[in-house]
């Protein structure tokens, strides 16, 4: 198989949950950029609606599918919308999460004083907003008995990193999820149906930006020791996404099924010593 090949999406139909937000957006670009045809999940419909004009004004194909990754019934309008456009789902990339302020401690907070109800939404968003997708899209995936499915993780999942314990815990879930997966849809499906995750570093986006760059756009604290714990010497840059994505979902990676991938400049490896 050529090189070329090996990297082509052309003629796929690709769903991105949280399609407008930094990361998302970018690897929904990225995807169309590889040739796949893209379903653009997302709450904010207006945004939605924008990058899908922006995609097809470059050359792409792209439809706007307002919905909430935790309401199954908009899920299942925009995956009846895909497939009424496209005729099937051939990769399903988990983009939706994140953290909420009421679930993030205070510099000298107690986890034990996060309230429930901010680690259950956590928990919500994170988990049950990757397994609903992949039941809902998944299925078409799995009557075709072939499809790619990346979910996106966190270097919160595999260390402890202050401030973000429901958040750590939420993505830890979502990598003990991509690996169970893995192994019982391939079993019943076929081994042409895999799961996969990318675990990303550290990128500057709308929810941790108060966290890590002061308003004059000097680095926090925080920034500075996640800047000097990564390798790279620096945050990274969406588009950095883009490579690990495009062969997670290709035919590049057809023998790779419930791997996580750090796409983190370093910060994994480094001891901190």
């Amino acid at each position: 198989m050529s090189l070329a090949r090996l990297f082509s999406l052309s003629g796929t139909v690709a769903v991105v949950t949280g399609g407008t937000g930094v990361l998302g957006s970018t690897m929904a670009r990225g995807l169309s950029g590889a040739g796949a045809r893209l379903g653009i999940v997302a709450r904010r419909a207006e945004r939605a609606r924008e990058l899908a004009a922006e995609i097809e004004r470059s050359g792409g194909e792209a439809l706007p599918l307002p919905a909430d990754v935790l309401v199954q019934d908009e899920l299942e309008r925009a995956r009846e919308a895909i497939v009424a456009r496209w005729g099937g789902i051939d990769i399903l990339v988990n983009a939706a999460g994140g953290n909420l302020p009421q679930a993030t401690l205070a510099n000298g907070g107690s986890v034990l004083e996060i309230p429930l109800a901010a680690w259950r939404a956590v928990v919500d968003l994170n988990l049950l907003g990757t397994l609903l997708p992949i039941q809902v899209f998944g299925a078409v995936m799995a009557r075709a008995g072939q499809g790619c499915i990346v979910n996106i993780s966190s270097m919160a999942a595999q260390r402890a990193l202050t401030r973000v314990a429901a958040y750590g815990a939420s993505k830890a879930a979502v990598e003990n999820l991509t690996r169970w997966l893995a192994v019982e849809l391939a079993r019943k499906y076929g081994p042409g149906l895999r799961v996969n995750a990318i675990a990303p570093g550290f990128f500057v986006g709308e929810q941790n930006r108060r966290l890590l760059v002061n308003e004059d756009g000097s680095l926090t604290p925080r920034g500075e020791r996640i800047i000097g714990h990564t390798t790279a010497g620096r945050f990274g840059e969406p588009d950095e996404l883009v490579g690990a994505l495009v062969w997670l979902c290709g035919p590049g990676s057809r023998f790779v099924n419930g791997a996580v991938i750090p796409v983190d400049g370093g910060f994994s490896a480094f001891s901190g010593v």
